[in-house]
């Protein structure tokens, strides 16, 4: 394949990752949102935390919009790695393990180094079980749109 075609299936797999990925966030956020009013609990702040700790600012005024943003820019992003696991071959059940796997070891990795939430196994089995579901829920809806997108496309991303 020449570089100038291997850019464009880059390209367009990455994209049709992103475009997952912002259905996986939708619907994380609603995973989320129902688990917190369920258990009576406020939004996590923590990808904010993150964001705000790696780029060294601090929002003024409505943190909520810098929150909301983080959300959603960071679920979008990680679409596109699950377009670049779709590049290498892999689809379906295999896919989405290698892309929960990839989103939920960096955050194992990422907040405590950054300081902002302990490492997990000091969480308690609950909450690990609580994320691990809102990740799983990500992960499964952006590959099986991922997967859609790419059936659709006509000519997939798969190698």
């Amino acid at each position: 394949m020449r570089t100038t075609a291997l850019l464009a299936t880059v390209a367009s797999c990455a994209g049709r990752g992103m475009l997952a990925g912002a259905v996986g966030t939708a619907a994380m956020t609603v995973s989320s949102t129902l688990e917190a009013k369920l258990r009576q609990r406020g939004a996590s702040s923590t990808p904010a935390d993150v964001a705000g700790t790696v780029l060294g600012v601090e929002p003024a005024g409505d943190s909520g919009r810098f929150e909301t943003i983080v959300h959603w820019g960071y679920g979008t992003a990680w679409g596109a790695a699950r377009g670049l696991i779709g590049a290498t071959g892999l689809s379906g059940p295999v896919a989405a393990a290698a892309h929960m796997a990839a989103v939920w070891g960096a955050e194992q990795a990422v907040l405590p180094a950054t300081g902002t939430a302990p490492p997990a196994w000091r969480w308690g089995a609950k909450e690990i079980g609580v994320d691990l579901f809102h990740h799983a829920v990500y992960a499964l809806v952006t590959s099986a749109v991922y997967d859609r997108l790419d059936a659709a496309a006509g000519e997939t991303c798969r190698s």
